[in-house]
């Protein structure tokens, strides 16, 4: 068996994650889940992904049971504080105020579900990420585009004027846009 043998399922609105799994070749459907997601103060960023890709989860498996089903979470650290999407364009630019000239770590946690054996992982990815020092101009003009305002860290390593900010990275590009393509693949396979 492999993976072109199966139905999948994307449960994410996100664009980014929808155009990265087609890198996988596989035939999946999207949709999305209503989840208010909980950052708990003092919660380890890895439990806090794993947490809310688990519970995204759980959501989605109540919409469907035909498909292997993969859900993510993505959220970013920096000075071991949890920084989520931003909640307008004056918290855009806060934000990427404390990013600028600094290292911070994104996580994406997913898991997947295969209901036809019943088999479930959750699991992570790390990545390093480090700022260039932005000027006031720079962030205005970026959050300007609206660009940021769906992101967590409001910021993406793949926007055209974004992708300037970031000075180098450590780890995997692909789990900074918001899905650790290379491992999500290495798993799906482990629950076939």
């Amino acid at each position: 068996m492999n993976l072109s043998d199966y139905k999948f399922y994307l449960a994410s609105k996100s664009p980014r994650r929808r155009k990265l799994l087609k890198l996988l070749q596989i035939r999946f459907k999207s949709f999305s889940v209503n989840l208010e997601e909980q950052i708990t103060d003092g919660e380890h960023p890895v439990k806090t992904v794993k947490r809310l890709a688990l519970e995204k989860m759980n959501a989605a498996r109540k919409k469907v049971n035909d498909g292997i089903i993969i859900t993510a979470d993505t959220i970013v650290v920096l000075d071991k504080k949890i920084i989520g999407k931003p909640e307008n364009p004056k918290d855009a630019e806060r934000i990427l105020k404390l990013l600028s000239g600094k290292r911070h770590f994104v996580y994406t946690g997913f898991s997947i579900f295969n209901p036809f054996n019943n088999k479930q992982l959750v699991d992570y990815e790390k990545t390093a990420v480090y700022f260039h020092e932005l000027t006031n101009a720079e962030i205005r003009k970026y959050v300007l585009s609206g660009s940021p305002l769906d992101k967590a860290g409001a910021y993406g390593i793949q926007d055209d004027f974004g992708a300037v900010f970031i000075k180098k990275i450590n780890g995997c590009y692909y789990n900074v846009v918001g899905l650790p393509i290379s491992k999500l693949y290495k798993r799906l396979l482990e629950i076939l």
